[in-house]
Protein backbone atom coordinates (compact mmCIF):
# COMPACT_ATOMS: atom_id res chain seq x y z
CA UNK A 1 0.00 0.00 0.00
CA UNK A 2 1.03 3.42 0.24
CA UNK A 3 3.32 3.30 3.49
CA UNK A 4 6.25 1.53 2.57
CA UNK A 5 6.28 3.02 -1.10
CA UNK A 6 6.59 6.76 0.15
CA UNK A 7 8.69 6.37 3.23
CA UNK A 8 11.20 4.56 1.06
CA UNK A 9 11.13 7.64 -1.11
CA UNK A 10 12.21 9.52 1.47
CA UNK A 11 14.84 7.31 2.85
CA UNK A 12 16.15 7.17 -0.76
CA UNK A 13 17.97 10.39 -0.07
CA UNK A 14 15.47 13.22 -1.72
CA UNK A 15 15.87 15.04 1.00
CA UNK A 16 19.34 14.02 2.53
CA UNK A 17 19.63 18.14 3.17
CA UNK A 18 17.30 20.75 4.68
CA UNK A 19 16.87 22.93 1.71
CA UNK A 20 16.61 26.28 4.01
CA UNK A 21 18.78 25.27 6.93
CA UNK A 22 15.73 26.52 8.95
CA UNK A 23 15.65 24.66 12.77
CA UNK A 24 13.27 21.37 12.87
CA UNK A 25 10.09 21.37 14.15
CA UNK A 26 8.96 18.26 16.36
CA UNK A 27 5.40 16.93 14.25
CA UNK A 28 2.14 17.12 16.01
CA UNK A 29 -0.41 14.07 16.60
CA UNK A 30 -2.66 15.95 14.05
CA UNK A 31 -0.64 18.13 11.56
CA UNK A 32 -2.24 21.46 11.21
CA UNK A 33 -0.76 22.48 7.75
CA UNK A 34 -3.14 19.14 6.28
CA UNK A 35 -6.12 21.33 7.52
CA UNK A 36 -4.62 24.51 4.96
CA UNK A 37 -4.44 22.64 2.30
CA UNK A 38 -7.88 21.31 2.47
CA UNK A 39 -9.64 24.61 2.62
CA UNK A 40 -7.29 25.73 -0.36
CA UNK A 41 -8.41 22.71 -2.26
CA UNK A 42 -12.31 23.60 -1.57
CA UNK A 43 -11.28 27.64 -2.05
CA UNK A 44 -10.59 26.61 -6.03
CA UNK A 45 -7.95 29.02 -5.86
CA UNK A 46 -4.94 28.56 -7.90
CA UNK A 47 -2.18 30.32 -6.62
CA UNK A 48 -3.51 29.62 -2.95
CA UNK A 49 -3.49 26.17 -3.74
CA UNK A 50 0.28 26.69 -5.10
CA UNK A 51 1.75 28.57 -2.12
CA UNK A 52 1.22 25.83 -0.44
CA UNK A 53 4.09 23.44 -2.03
CA UNK A 54 7.73 23.73 -2.58
CA UNK A 55 8.50 25.20 -5.74
CA UNK A 56 9.55 21.67 -7.42
CA UNK A 57 7.93 19.12 -5.65
CA UNK A 58 7.95 15.54 -6.28
CA UNK A 59 4.63 14.00 -6.95
CA UNK A 60 3.38 10.16 -7.77
CA UNK A 61 -0.05 10.18 -9.06
CA UNK A 62 -1.52 6.40 -9.70
CA UNK A 63 0.93 3.68 -11.10
CA UNK A 64 3.45 6.17 -9.25
CA UNK A 65 3.53 8.28 -12.81
CA UNK A 66 5.20 11.41 -12.25
CA UNK A 67 3.43 14.91 -12.48
CA UNK A 68 3.80 17.79 -13.01
CA UNK A 69 3.40 21.05 -10.15
CA UNK A 70 0.82 22.31 -13.17
CA UNK A 71 -0.80 18.73 -13.54
CA UNK A 72 -1.58 18.55 -9.36
CA UNK A 73 -2.84 21.86 -9.48
CA UNK A 74 -5.27 20.77 -12.54
CA UNK A 75 -6.03 17.69 -10.74
CA UNK A 76 -7.53 19.44 -7.71
CA UNK A 77 -8.88 22.59 -9.22
CA UNK A 78 -10.91 19.94 -11.84
CA UNK A 79 -12.50 18.26 -8.61
CA UNK A 80 -13.89 22.06 -7.92
CA UNK A 81 -14.77 22.78 -11.56
CA UNK A 82 -17.21 19.13 -11.14
CA UNK A 83 -19.38 20.37 -8.27
CA UNK A 84 -16.71 19.44 -5.02
CA UNK A 85 -18.94 20.77 -2.19
CA UNK A 86 -16.84 19.12 0.60
CA UNK A 87 -13.42 17.90 1.31
CA UNK A 88 -12.18 15.78 4.37
CA UNK A 89 -9.57 14.29 5.55
CA UNK A 90 -8.62 11.10 8.01
CA UNK A 91 -5.11 10.98 9.06
CA UNK A 92 -4.04 7.47 9.47
CA UNK A 93 -0.36 8.09 10.43
CA UNK A 94 1.77 10.20 10.81
CA UNK A 95 5.66 9.75 10.86
CA UNK A 96 8.79 12.56 10.74
CA UNK A 97 11.53 10.42 9.21
CA UNK A 98 13.95 13.80 10.35
CA UNK A 99 13.79 17.20 11.83
CA UNK A 100 11.66 19.66 9.93
CA UNK A 101 10.02 16.82 7.68
CA UNK A 102 6.57 14.76 7.90
CA UNK A 103 5.05 12.86 6.49
CA UNK A 104 1.08 12.20 6.65
CA UNK A 105 -0.51 9.26 5.80
CA UNK A 106 -4.49 10.03 5.08
CA UNK A 107 -7.74 8.76 3.20
CA UNK A 108 -9.55 12.22 1.58
CA UNK A 109 -13.60 12.05 0.67
CA UNK A 110 -14.37 14.29 -1.31
CA UNK A 111 -18.55 15.14 -1.73
CA UNK A 112 -19.50 16.60 -4.99
CA UNK A 113 -23.02 17.58 -5.93
CA UNK A 114 -24.80 15.30 -8.50
CA UNK A 115 -27.62 16.46 -9.82
CA UNK A 116 -30.29 16.98 -7.16
CA UNK A 117 -27.75 14.81 -4.28
CA UNK A 118 -24.17 14.54 -3.57
CA UNK A 119 -22.12 11.65 -4.06
CA UNK A 120 -18.67 10.85 -1.95
CA UNK A 121 -15.25 9.31 -3.36
CA UNK A 122 -12.55 8.25 -1.73
CA UNK A 123 -9.00 8.72 -2.28
CA UNK A 124 -5.65 7.19 -0.33
CA UNK A 125 -2.93 9.79 -0.58
CA UNK A 126 0.39 10.45 1.47
CA UNK A 127 1.82 14.00 1.36
CA UNK A 128 5.77 14.79 2.96
CA UNK A 129 5.98 18.50 4.40
CA UNK A 130 9.09 20.06 4.74
CA UNK A 131 9.57 23.27 7.04
CA UNK A 132 10.56 26.44 5.49
CA UNK A 133 11.21 29.00 8.02
CA UNK A 134 8.12 29.38 9.80
CA UNK A 135 6.15 27.58 7.36
CA UNK A 136 5.10 24.16 5.78
CA UNK A 137 5.27 23.33 2.42
CA UNK A 138 4.41 20.30 0.71
CA UNK A 139 7.62 18.80 -1.28
CA UNK A 140 6.11 14.94 -1.91
CA UNK A 141 2.61 13.67 -3.28
CA UNK A 142 1.85 10.34 -3.62
CA UNK A 143 -1.97 9.67 -4.55
CA UNK A 144 -4.38 6.03 -5.67
CA UNK A 145 -6.76 6.34 -8.12
CA UNK A 146 -10.07 7.98 -6.93
CA UNK A 147 -12.95 5.61 -5.58
CA UNK A 148 -16.16 5.83 -5.08
CA UNK A 149 -14.73 3.17 -2.59
CA UNK A 150 -12.82 3.67 0.48
CA UNK A 151 -9.14 3.03 0.02
CA UNK A 152 -7.10 0.67 2.40
CA UNK A 153 -3.67 2.80 3.26
CA UNK A 154 -2.03 -0.34 4.73
CA UNK A 155 -1.67 -3.92 4.06
CA UNK A 156 -3.86 -5.73 6.63
CA UNK A 157 -3.79 -9.60 7.38
CA UNK A 158 -7.31 -10.61 6.23
CA UNK A 159 -6.23 -13.72 4.99
CA UNK A 160 -4.02 -15.14 8.08
CA UNK A 161 -1.28 -17.87 6.52
CA UNK A 162 -2.31 -20.24 9.50
CA UNK A 163 -6.24 -20.01 8.59
CA UNK A 164 -8.31 -23.27 8.40
CA UNK A 165 -10.42 -22.25 5.86
CA UNK A 166 -12.55 -25.58 6.11
CA UNK A 167 -13.17 -25.25 9.95
CA UNK A 168 -14.04 -21.61 9.65
CA UNK A 169 -16.44 -22.76 6.98
CA UNK A 170 -18.24 -24.83 8.98
CA UNK A 171 -18.27 -22.42 12.18
CA UNK A 172 -19.78 -20.28 9.66
CA UNK A 173 -22.71 -22.28 8.33
CA UNK A 174 -23.64 -23.09 12.34
CA UNK A 175 -23.18 -19.41 13.41
CA UNK A 176 -25.25 -18.61 9.76
CA UNK A 177 -27.96 -21.65 10.82
CA UNK A 178 -28.59 -20.11 14.24
CA UNK A 179 -28.72 -16.67 13.46
CA UNK A 180 -31.34 -17.13 10.11
CA UNK A 181 -28.09 -15.46 8.32
CA UNK A 182 -26.09 -16.73 5.05
CA UNK A 183 -22.71 -17.63 4.55
CA UNK A 184 -20.15 -14.86 2.33
CA UNK A 185 -16.88 -16.85 0.96
CA UNK A 186 -14.55 -14.37 -0.01
CA UNK A 187 -11.49 -15.97 -2.21
CA UNK A 188 -8.71 -13.61 -2.11
CA UNK A 189 -5.51 -13.02 -0.70
CA UNK A 190 -3.39 -10.15 1.27
CA UNK A 191 -1.46 -9.38 -2.10
CA UNK A 192 -4.48 -8.79 -3.82
CA UNK A 193 -5.45 -4.59 -3.41
CA UNK A 194 -8.98 -4.80 -4.64
CA UNK A 195 -9.96 -7.60 -1.78
CA UNK A 196 -8.47 -4.87 0.82
CA UNK A 197 -10.81 -2.56 -1.03
CA UNK A 198 -13.84 -4.68 -0.38
CA UNK A 199 -12.92 -5.79 3.14
CA UNK A 200 -12.99 -1.56 4.11
CA UNK A 201 -16.12 -1.46 2.06
CA UNK A 202 -17.62 -4.29 4.39
CA UNK A 203 -17.09 -2.35 7.28
CA UNK A 204 -18.24 1.11 6.03
CA UNK A 205 -20.97 2.90 7.62
CA UNK A 206 -22.71 2.46 4.44
CA UNK A 207 -22.24 -1.34 3.99
CA UNK A 208 -22.15 -3.04 7.37
CA UNK A 209 -24.93 -3.11 9.11
CA UNK A 210 -26.96 -4.78 5.47
CA UNK A 211 -23.80 -6.96 6.07
CA UNK A 212 -23.66 -8.28 9.22
CA UNK A 213 -27.42 -8.37 9.80
CA UNK A 214 -27.41 -11.28 6.78
CA UNK A 215 -24.36 -12.60 6.22
CA UNK A 216 -21.31 -14.28 8.13
CA UNK A 217 -17.68 -13.16 6.29
CA UNK A 218 -15.34 -16.00 5.96
CA UNK A 219 -12.48 -15.43 4.03
CA UNK A 220 -10.56 -18.13 2.12
CA UNK A 221 -6.97 -17.85 1.63
CA UNK A 222 -5.93 -18.97 -1.70
CA UNK A 223 -2.24 -18.52 -1.44
CA UNK A 224 -0.31 -17.71 -4.82
CA UNK A 225 -3.22 -19.34 -6.49
CA UNK A 226 -1.99 -22.91 -4.91
CA UNK A 227 -3.76 -23.07 -1.77
CA UNK A 228 -7.64 -23.75 -1.27
CA UNK A 229 -8.05 -24.24 -4.66
CA UNK A 230 -10.33 -27.93 -3.73
CA UNK A 231 -12.89 -25.16 -2.18
CA UNK A 232 -12.86 -22.69 -4.89
CA UNK A 233 -14.07 -26.31 -7.37
CA UNK A 234 -16.50 -26.97 -4.09
CA UNK A 235 -18.08 -23.47 -4.62
CA UNK A 236 -18.02 -23.51 -8.22
CA UNK A 237 -16.02 -19.92 -8.14
CA UNK A 238 -13.46 -19.93 -11.37
CA UNK A 239 -10.20 -17.97 -9.45
CA UNK A 240 -9.29 -17.70 -13.43
CA UNK A 241 -11.23 -14.75 -13.26
CA UNK A 242 -9.55 -12.63 -10.58
CA UNK A 243 -10.03 -12.49 -6.84
CA UNK A 244 -11.73 -11.18 -5.30
CA UNK A 245 -14.31 -14.07 -5.79
CA UNK A 246 -17.71 -14.86 -3.60
CA UNK A 247 -19.77 -17.26 -3.16
CA UNK A 248 -23.22 -17.30 -0.81
CA UNK A 249 -23.72 -20.82 0.72
CA UNK A 250 -27.01 -21.42 3.00
CA UNK A 251 -26.69 -21.86 6.10
CA UNK A 252 -27.35 -26.06 5.15
CA UNK A 253 -24.74 -25.72 2.90
CA UNK A 254 -26.48 -24.91 -0.29
CA UNK A 255 -24.80 -22.91 -2.75
CA UNK A 256 -26.92 -19.97 -3.54
CA UNK A 257 -24.40 -18.62 -6.20
CA UNK A 258 -20.83 -17.92 -6.92
CA UNK A 259 -19.03 -15.32 -8.96
CA UNK A 260 -18.63 -16.38 -12.50
CA UNK A 261 -16.99 -13.01 -14.48
CA UNK A 262 -15.16 -11.76 -12.11
CA UNK A 263 -17.73 -9.47 -11.07
CA UNK A 264 -15.73 -8.54 -7.66
CA UNK A 265 -12.52 -8.63 -9.23
CA UNK A 266 -12.24 -5.06 -10.09
CA UNK A 267 -13.80 -3.55 -6.42
CA UNK A 268 -11.99 -0.41 -6.35
CA UNK A 269 -14.26 0.57 -9.50
CA UNK A 270 -17.60 -0.66 -7.82
CA UNK A 271 -20.24 2.18 -6.16
CA UNK A 272 -21.33 1.23 -2.87
CA UNK A 273 -25.01 1.28 -3.84
CA UNK A 274 -23.64 -1.72 -6.18
CA UNK A 275 -22.22 -3.87 -3.32
CA UNK A 276 -25.80 -2.99 -1.37
CA UNK A 277 -27.69 -4.07 -3.91
CA UNK A 278 -25.88 -7.66 -3.97
CA UNK A 279 -26.24 -8.07 -0.86
CA UNK A 280 -29.73 -7.34 -0.75
CA UNK A 281 -30.26 -9.65 -3.53
CA UNK A 282 -29.10 -12.59 -1.54
CA UNK A 283 -29.65 -12.21 1.89
CA UNK A 284 -32.24 -14.10 3.38
CA UNK A 285 -35.70 -13.66 2.07
CA UNK A 286 -37.20 -12.17 5.35
CA UNK A 287 -34.59 -9.43 5.18
CA UNK A 288 -34.57 -7.81 1.71
CA UNK A 289 -36.42 -4.98 2.26
CA UNK A 290 -33.28 -3.71 4.37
Amino acid sequence: MLRGIFIALIFAGFLAGRPDGSKAQSGTKEFAPVEQWRKAVLSGDERELAAIYVTNPRILGPGDKPQTMTEEIAYWKNWKDEGLIGLSTKIEEEQEPQPGLQVVLMEVTLTERSGGSSRKSYLAMAQGWVQQGGDWKIVLVQRHEASRMPQPIENKDIYPSDANAVQEISEALKTAGKNGRRVLLVFGGNWCYDCHVLDEAFHSPEIAPTLNKNYVVVHVDIGEYNKNLDLAKKYEVPLNKGVPAIAVVEADGKLLFSQRQGEFEAARSMAPEDILAFLRKWAPTTSRTL
